[in-house]
């Protein structure tokens, strides 16, 4: 089965998403304000907060960090409410502890996850910035930073993604990205590939 995986960088805000035919969709935190998922990832309580009560979320699968899953589920009594999948090789070092993953990594991890799933596709997964502000397709709006706010550190991002694809070298991941985006180095696994994003015709290539 195929999985996209949807990341809300600005790479994506010209693509539309239901021309890319896949059997599972997820998503991360207010994706969930413009389509049906059926995964969604909230790191955060108020993402969290925010999605169960959004009138797209009715079937969602919505996962969240341990400490939020007996307030959502057994306190709120939400079934759409999971618990994140256990993060590969946690060790001492901040960037491999789970409370320091974040809902972009979680979603490619909670595909890989998926044992029907043999092929993941990314899109909107930027991680970096090109004119030192924050990149985001949700900035400046509920529960998101300021349009003028600086960039996140996308150094830990890039290494939990790479660990994800390391850890499941027999799940094909194909990322989707305009052309001048670079692909970072530490992605190089045999099993992991990149394709240009075709923002014309609002397809994928």
């Amino acid at each position: 089965m195929l999985c996209l995986v949807i990341g809300n960088g600005e790479s994506r805000k010209n693509i539309n998403l239901n021309n890319f035919q896949s059997d599972i969709t997820i998503g991360c935190n207010a994706l969930h304000r413009d389509m049906i998922l059926d995964h969604l990832v909230c790191c955060d309580r108020r993402m969290a907060e925010e999605a169960i009560t959004g009138n797209n979320t009715t079937d969602t699968k919505i996962y969240v960090r341990d400490m939020w899953h007996r307030y959502f589920r057994k306190i709120k009594k939400d079934k759409r409410i999971h618990q994140l999948p256990q993060v590969p090789d946690e060790t001492e070092f901040k960037k491999d502890q789970a409370e320091h993953w974040g809902s972009g990594p979680y979603a490619v991890l909670l595909a890989a996850d998926l044992e029907q799933v043999s092929e993941i596709h990314l899109v909107g997964f930027d991680l970096y910035s090109k004119n030192e502000l924050v990149n985001n397709i949700y900035k400046g709006t509920q529960n998101y930073s300021s349009p003028k706010s600086k960039p996140i550190d996308y150094s830990y991002w890039v290494h939990q993604i790479g660990k994800v694809f390391k850890t499941f070298p027999n799940k094909k991941f194909v990322i989707h990205n305009i052309e001048s985006w670079e692909f970072p180095k530490q992605w190089k696994y045999p099993n992991v590939s990149y394709k240009v994003l075709v923002t014309k015709n609002l397809t994928f290539a």
